[in-house]
This record gives C-alpha cells, structure tokens and sequence, in this order.
C-alpha cells in the first residue's frame, strides 16, 4: 500500500529561521563529556574569520541538513559563516545527475553540450553570488567549476561522493577543476582519487536535536505512523532511501521475503526521488508490481523535508536495513543507530565505517546475507536490544554534528589562521 505526503517542502532561496538555530550548550547532555567546552576553546582561535559554503541545494540529503544546523552554530562562535545556493535550469540538473552518477561509476553518456551546460551555469553563478572569503568551501560536483572564478581566500572542494571507480572521461571533466582548489576533502580514503593538492578525511555526522533525530514520545510517534498506513501489530523492517537502482529496493523486498517464509513481519520501503525523475518512477513501479498483493509491503513516498515522518518510522522499526549497491557515506546508517536500532547494511561506501559488524549491526553482501541476519536478530530480542545500544553509543561518539563542527574549525584555523 502507498501513501504520498505533500507539503513541507521550503522554497530553496529561504533563509535560515531563528527555531532552526541550535545552541551549542544544548549539546552538552548528547555530547560526549568535554567536547562543548573543546569547541569554546577552539572557537577563540578562528573568531572574526569568514567561511562560505556553496551547494547545489539548500534541501535534501544529509550535506544540506548538516548545514543547516553548522552555519549558524559557527556564527554563534565568532566565525561569520555563510551559505550560498547555486541557481540552476532543468537542463543543468539533468546534466549535473548523470555527471553524479557517472562519477560513481555508473555507465552514463554525457555530450559536449551536456558539458557547455554545465560550464556556462557555473560561469553564470559565479558572476552572480558573493565569494569573497577566507576560506570558500564548494560541495560536490555540481558547483566545482565555479573555481574558475575564485578571488582570494583558501578555496576547498569537498566531496561527498564515492570517487573510488568514476567513469573516466567524467573524472577527467571534473579533475581539471578539482585542481584549482587549495585542497580537497573526502568522507572516507577510499573515496579519493590521486591528486596532486592535500587531501582531508571529515565524515559527515548527525544532529542529535534536529526534528529527523530529536527524542519523540509515542504521543507523537503513533499519530504518524497511523497516517502512513503501517499498523505495529508485526515486526518492521525499513530501509529508508531515495527509490533508486543504487539503493537496491528490489535486493531488500527479496530479503524481506526470504524472511517471511520464517516471520510473520512487515516491510517499509520509505523514500522520496520520484517527482520528475523518470528512473525513480520506474523504480517504483518494478516495485509496485513485486509488491503486490502483500499487505505486509509498504511503498511510502515521502517529500523532500520529512523528517518527523523519517524518525518516527526509524523509532517504530524492529531492525533497520541499508543495503545499496553503491553509496556515499550514508548517514542514514548513523540516524537509525542512534535510535538504538540494529542496522543490517551493505558494505557500500560508508556504511561498514559506521556499522561495527556483529557490535551494533551486521554487514552483509546479498541478500540472502541480510535475510539469515535479520532472521537471527527477530529471533534474539535480547541481542536487538544490546545491539541497539551499542550503535547508540558507538554514534555519540564518532558520528554527532559537534565532531564534524570540531572538524572544520580545526581546517578554519590550520589553513587560514596559521
């Protein structure tokens, strides 16, 4: 069964509000011990410095959210940071997509006019959005040739992309970019490609006491899961992720099946990526027909800013399952953990970093692997209940937003006030 959220979704040139600025000395009771009073003492060394970050989106995915939550905490420091957002076409978006996927390997043919596009709209940014700083931070690839244009200041590129196997020609497009900057940072080695500039390691994180990863009650838990269609009467099995081949939906519904011949459970399929992409629409469709009629399977899609609906849904699930094909640093490992959820994930991109395999989760590489997991965790509680546990510690302490705020202060100081 489906149900489609709508509404929520900001306009992407809104600002940030005041009820989005979080205070540091909240952090305290989430944080491991000392690390507030770390970040005063380090912000004494970076007051007065200027940081701009540029994106491709103001909305959507874990870079954007992190953000949110960053740039005003570094105000509330003394740094005066700031964040620009890229305009761009349908057309540009559609390039920029296959230039993403092609830098993660995948099989994409991107034309000379593909390119132009690209450039021009960089050319256009770059002419349009105020950069003057003392360190410039552009993130992923979209924006990158926006280097191109770069007054003073220390420029940085930071990559969230797995680059380990890009197609060749799309890395040689970008590469000629990525060597202008100053550095660039990666979220895990493995990520990297060989580059003549030094190169950062700086994982992404989660906020604690943001709306997606704040503590609920079951006042406000079950109201939303009631409206999403999915009854608490079984056992449930999420994966929350975009409906995309990478994610591998399919991979988790034939796991989930494997399952159920054992368990009588259910199956949530949570995600956005739909509107205006023709391949999340045929994604979902394939899975609508492998669905159907099972009750027990639901395809919900959700908006762009669902995060309520995300934590509710991560709170209420028995084991959590991420097990795409290829992936970035996938925070949304590190989001379910954190609600004191085992994770059985792939060993795709980032997800092995974040999960302690047979501590706080499994990693797996089939889906038969996830399926003889799972069946074990529903048939120990006990281990579901130590094992969440210990991947919400395993978070605090390696995962949370004052460890990547802790990060880029440390970069503010080593390469602009050195």
């Amino acid at each position: 069964m489906e149900r489609d959220l709508n509404g929520r979704r900001k306009a992407a040139g809104e600002g940030l509000s005041a009820s989005m600025n979080p205070v540091l000395d909240d952090y305290r009771e989430v944080a491991p011990k000392g690390t507030v009073d770390f970040l005063y003492r380090m912000s004494e060394l970076v007051k007065g410095r200027s940081f701009l970050h540029v994106t491709a989106v103001r909305y959507g995915g874990g870079m954007a959210e992190v953000l949110r939550r960053l740039v005003p905490m570094m105000n509330a420091l003394g740094v005066e940071a700031r964040w620009e957002v890229i305009a761009g076409t349908q057309e540009f978006t559609a390039v920029a997509k296959r230039l993403t996927n092609a830098l993660q390997g995948r099989d994409e043919p991107i034309t000379a006019d593909m390119y132009h596009t690209y450039v021009e709209i960089n050319e256009r940014n770059a002419k349009a959005l105020k950069l003057d700083a003392d360190m410039v931070m552009i993130h992923d690839p979209q924006p990158a040739g926006i280097v191109e244009h770069r007054a003073g200041g220390c420029w940085l590129w930071r990559c969230h992309l797995d680059l380990a196997q890009p197609q060749r020609r799309a890395w040689t497009f970008l590469r000629r970019y990525v060597l202008k900057y100053d550095a660039a940072v990666f979220s895990l080695s493995g990520f990297a490609q060989r580059l003549p500039i030094p190169k950062f390691l700086i994982q992404p994180s989660i906020d604690p006491l943001s709306p997606k990863n704040r503590e609920m009650t079951r006042g406000e838990i079950g109201p939303i899961v009631d409206r999403l269609g999915i009854p608490r009467t079984k056992p449930i099995l999420l994966q929350v992720a975009r409906f995309d081949r990478f994610m591998d939906p399919l991979g988790v519904l034939q796991a989930y099946r494997l399952v159920k011949k054992h368990h009588d459970c259910r199956l949530v399929l949570a995600g956005a990526g739909v509107m205006h992409d023709p391949e999340g629409e045929t994604v979902l469709s394939e899975l609508r027909e492998a669905a159907e009629g099972d009750p027990d399977v639901h395809l919900i899609q959700l908006p762009p800013e669902a995060d309520l609906e995300i934590n509710a849904l991560q709170r209420v699930a028995t084991v959590v399952i991420q097990k795409p094909i290829k992936e970035g640093f996938g925070v949304t490992v590190s989001e379910a953990m954190w609600k004191g959820k085992p994770v059985i994930g792939s060993a795709a991109g980032g997800i092995s970093v974040q999960i302690m395999d047979e501590v706080t989760g499994y990693v797996v590489r089939s889906a038969e692997g996830a399926a003889f997991r799972i069946r074990y965790l529903l048939n120990n509680p006990g281990v579901i209940h130590r094992m969440g546990a210990a991947a919400r510690e395993h978070v605090r302490r390696n995962f949370l937003i004052t460890r990547h705020l802790s990060d880029y202060l440390t970069l503010l100081n080593v390469l602009v006030c050195r």
